[in-house]
């Protein structure tokens, strides 16, 4: 390998290092304000029915705005897109550590989430650009890229618990500027600049504006609905209009010469299925790490630090899974019977998680099922992602990033509220303790049923694999495309 061969591949596995480092922060920005929490209640006079906002707000705006992230990728440059969504994410940390009260925070965290719905479909197209026309290589680099969020996601909840302990709570915010202001600064040597899109570079206002608007609004909805109840009338008037933005949005899509989404890309063989995997793999993993963490913290007694380290072992395997296990069964396997396999893991792992008991133990009730299920999750997001991603055509490569990022999102959202109602049904006769909180063998009973159902939902995950992915390598569609682009400029 030449000098000058060697330094353009280090360069590539610099850019990689930066778009890990971009999906570690949006994950990370999701769990790092959980321990602190009850001092931001104090300070900025949340009470405990609001205080949930913390969370939504960022969750909502990151939701509804991933199509326009993406397609504004594929439109303008994806790493135009990527930077700016470093800077929104700034300026909404600013306003998130400076906040006096309770809007200000909000808003905060809503400029947060929209930072990170450019960021999080622009990092996914880069990473296409970089190693898409290598595809020895691309499974890898979703290997890494995947293995980013797990530890993003630990990571939080370590950070949280140091900087709310030793510093304040603001910090949880201002964390994120010197590490945005580091990739800004690397961004323009490490990452290639890419081709604006061809023609007008108009965008779909109007379109925009509902896709955004719909997808919102059901997330709100969802939400909210263990809060308010799923049979309320709130919540299904907010899931009609939801419904009726989303069914103008593909009203207007058809009509529109430049859509915001080219509806036809759903006919592209993969896609669709590998969505409504990643879908239904975040509706499975998301309750599971939320209900095993309140298993820790409540029935075990746990505090806050203590039940993040008892998660390390997960998120230990996850990360080794998609790094090294992932690649090498789905060169063996291929991707469609890798994520089988993982979907399947993970349903295993959930039903025994499902059999925990209120006078368990860490290593007894906890460990073991954790680590089976950290297993299927590793080697069912890596294949998913990459099927979805690989298969649209490479000027596509940030609509389909902002679909695929959006399914998880939707489907994380969903899981967890309909988990959470789920919970809440098997506890409903429970007689709540002086602290509020329903006794140990309440709670038990409530987080089994949600282990329960998050299974049920990861074996759906399988089926739709089994059904709707067609055999083909990752990097297939996409990965052929930009090299005949490569040979024919030669």
């Amino acid at each position: 390998m030449s000098a000058a061969t060697h330094d353009v591949a280090g360069r590539r596995w610099a850019g990689l290092a930066v778009i890990a480092a971009a999906q570690f922060m949006v994950i990370m920005d999701t769990s790092i304000i959980g321990v602190a929490l009850p001092r931001m209640q104090s300070d900025l006079g949340f009470d405990q029915g609001n205080l949930s906002w913390v969370f939504n707000a960022y969750v909502i705006a990151l939701g509804g705005l991933l199509l326009l992230g993406g397609r504004l990728s594929d439109l303008f440059g994806a790493r135009r897109i990527f930077s700016a969504g470093w800077v929104v994410l700034i300026i909404g940390s600013v306003l998130a550590g400076a906040a006096s009260s309770v809007p200000v925070e909000l808003l905060g965290r809503a400029v947060q989430g929209a930072g990170s719905a450019l960021i999080a479909p622009s990092a996914l197209t880069l990473l296409m650009t970089l190693f898409g026309s290598r595809p020895s290589e691309l499974p890898k680099a979703f290997a890494l890229y995947g293995a980013a969020a797990p530890a993003g996601g630990t990571a939080g909840v370590f950070l949280g618990g140091v900087i709310t302990e030793y510093a304040s709570w603001p910090w949880v915010f201002y964390v994120n500027i010197p590490v945005a202001l580091v990739i800004l600064g690397l961004t323009p040597r490490l990452m290639p600049a890419g081709a604006l899109a061809n023609g007008s570079r108009r965008v779909d206002v109007l379109g925009a504006g509902l896709a955004t608007a719909g997808l919102a609004t059901a997330v709100f909805a969802i939400v909210e609905a263990p809060e308010v109840g799923w049979g309320a009338a709130r919540t299904w008037a907010l899931l009609v209009v939801a419904a009726a933005l989303l069914s103008g949005f593909v009203a207007v899509q058809r009509r529109r010469r430049e859509p915001l989404v080219r509806l036809e890309i759903l006919r592209t063989p993969n896609l669709a299925g590998a969505n409504i995997a990643q879908f239904l793999l975040g509706g499975a993993w998301i309750p599971m790490w939320f209900f095993l963490n309140l298993y820790l913290q409540q029935v075990l007694g746990f505090s806050a630090f203590p039940s993040g380290s008892a998660l390390l072992p997960m998120t230990a395997l996850i990360m080794i899974g998609m790094v090294v296990l992932a690649p090498r069964l789905m060169g063996r396997l291929g991707p469609k019977r890798t994520a089988v396999t993982g979907l399947l893991l993970l349903a295993a792992g959930m039903a025994w998680l499902a059999a925990v008991r209120p006078d368990g133990s860490y290593a007894v009730d906890v460990l073991p099922a954790s680590l089976v299920a950290a297993l299927g999750m590793s080697l069912a997001f890596i294949p998913t992602l990459g099927l979805a991603i690989s298969s649209a055509r490479p000027e596509e490569g940030g609509l389909a990033s902002g679909l695929v990022n959006t399914s998880y999102q939707l489907g994380s959202a969903l899981g967890l509220a309909v988990m959470t109602a789920i919970a809440a049904a098997a506890t409903a006769g429970a007689t709540p303790g002086a602290d509020g909180v329903p006794a140990p063998e309440a709670l038990t009973d409530g987080f089994s049923a949600a282990f329960v159902g998050a299974a049920v939902v990861a074996v759906l995950g399988g089926l739709a694999v089994a059904r709707l992915i067609r055999t083909a390598p990752i990097g297939g569609a996409a990965a052929e495309s930009q090299a005949a682009e490569a040979a024919s400029s030669h």
